[in-house]
Order: C-alpha cells, then sequence, then structure tokens
C-alpha cells in the first residue's frame, strides 16, 4: 500500500467514524434499551446501527477488505486488508449519560495496524493516525508526552476492579505507586489522552482485539508504544500497556513480579 493510498483510506476512514459517532448522538443521554451479551458486556441499538453504517461505508467504498466488527462478527476480504470495529467503545459510559465514550475504526494490512480512528462524539473530539503519516488531533498535529520520569508520569486504566478480576492488581499497585497520580479515564479516551500528550500511560488487564486495533495505531502514529504487559508490540494481545515510549521500560520493570 502507497503512502497515497493510504492517505486516501485515512481521510475515508475519518469520515466513516464521524458519521458513525454522529449517529450514536442521536441515542446519548435518551436511555435506550440496553441488552446484556453472553460475555456479560451491554450493547444497544447504537452499538448495532453504528456499526451497520460503518460496514456499508467499507463495503461501497472497499469491497475487497475483510471486515471484523464487535457485534456483526467477521467478513473476509480478498485483499490482505481488514478493518477492525468498535461502534461505541465504553458503552458503559454510553448508557450512563457520561461522554467519554468512543467510536474506534482501525484497519490492519498484512497483519500490522496501519491505520486508526478514535472519535469521542459527544465531546467532538477526533484523533485519528496512521504508518508514516503522522497522528492528528482536531485538525492539528499529535503527539504523546515527553515525560521522562514515572515519579511525574499520570497512569490511566479504567477499573480497578478489573485489574482484580484478572489478578493484575498487585501488578497495577507497583506501577501506579511509582507514578505521581492515577485516574480512571474511561476504555479508550484514556489512549486518546495518551496520544495528545495528557496522560503518559495507559494499562488494561482484559482487551479484544476490537479495543485495541484502532488505538495501537494511533499510539504509535503519535510517538508512543503499544506492546502487552510483556513488552511485545502487539494489538493482538488481551491486556494492553500503552506510554510514551519513553516510560516503556521503567513501567515494565515496574509490572514485572519480583523474583522470591
Amino acid at each position: 500500500m502507497t503512502p497515497e493510498e493510504l492517505g486516501e483510506l485515512v481521510e475515508f476512514a475519518v469520515d466513516a467514524t464521524r458519521e458513525a459517532g454522529r449517529l450514536t448522538l442521536g441515542y446519548f443521554q435518551q436511555n435506550p434499551e440496553v441488552e446484556i451479551k453472553a460475555d456479560e458486556s451491554p450493547v444497544t441499538i447504537a452499538d448495532r446501527r453504528a456499526e451497520e453504517l460503518l460496514r456499508e461505508r467499507i463495503a461501497r467504498t472497499c469491497p475487497s477488505h475483510g471486515i471484523l466488527g464487535e457485534e456483526f462478527g467477521e467478513q473476509t476480504g480478498s485483499e490482505p486488508a481488514r478493518w477492525i470495529l468498535d461502534p461505541i467503545d465504553g458503552t458503559f459510559s454510553f448508557i450512563s449519560g457520561v461522554p467519554l465514550y468512543t467510536n474506534l475504526v482501525g484497519l490492519e494490512w498484512r497483519g500490522e495496524m496501519v491505520l486508526g480512528v478514535i472519535y469521542a462524539p459527544a465531546l467532538d473530539e477526533i484523533v485519528y493516525g496512521a504508518s508514516g503519516l503522522g497522528a492528528h488531533w482536531n485538525g492539528g498535529p499529535a503527539r504523546v508526552s515527553e515525560v521522562a520520569s514515572l515519579s511525574t508520569a499520570r497512569l490511566s486504566a479504567t477499573s480497578t476492579e478489573l485489574l482484580a478480576r484478572y489478578g493484575r492488581e498487585r501488578a497495577y499497585r507497583r506501577l501506579r505507586d511509582a507514578c505521581q497520580t492515577d485516574r480512571g479515564w474511561a476504555d479508550a479516551y484514556a489512549f486518546l489522552l495518551l496520544a495528545t500528550g495528557r496522560v503518559d500511560l495507559v494499562v488494561e488487564p482484559i482487551m479484544s482485539v476490537w479495543d485495541t486495533a484502532a488505538p495501537c495505531a494511533v499510539v504509535t502514529a503519535a510517538g508512543g508504544t503499544f506492546t502487552d504487559w510483556t513488552g511485545d508490540p502487539t494489538h493482538l494481545a488481551p491486556e494492553a500497556l500503552a506510554t510514551n515510549g519513553v516510560l516503556l521500560e521503567d513501567a515494565l520493570t515496574a509490572l514485572k513480579e519480583p523474583e522470591r
């Protein structure tokens, strides 16, 4: 894929994500009916309609590309390109009327994330990035922070309950104690904050590929790192550690279980 082709796909992805976000706003703070899926996560008509919109637009513009979405599964394509969609990341925020939910669209090419969009429609805040093309925030450049010490770093995680449930609370506590402060800014909005230099690290103990795909592309395009908790750079792990890059090794050391 040439830079020119990727640039055209960035424009398409940004426009499609904005459209899906505007659709979700029609249901936001309107008390839509909530269903609980088999994995115990909530879903609403807004999730489903937004993914249907994205799938229809991708099918028209990129008919040979595959699509994987949280709500409607996978459709294979004839090219080594796969769009990965989370129509509403942070559905709990959405149904609670909290404006920190996002719409996520990512493009995987030959197994690597090359493009990502994170849009917070209730805030009208968008960050997107692509391999070799940099990252952008509301029309200007996006860049991770230059904080070089955990002692002055801002750490974000969605839920301490999830950290405890998946046996990661002690590791998180070690990292939190090394940092200046931690805050529970929600779900993918935390990665948006990281890519724009407003937090310095994000850790999550449990993730699906539609949670990680777009943030991986955005954070790395903004100069950061996106890995699992061992430091392996991937969007396919069931966990995530994202940093401004400078703090990666110190974060990994803090997360590692001490030898007895």
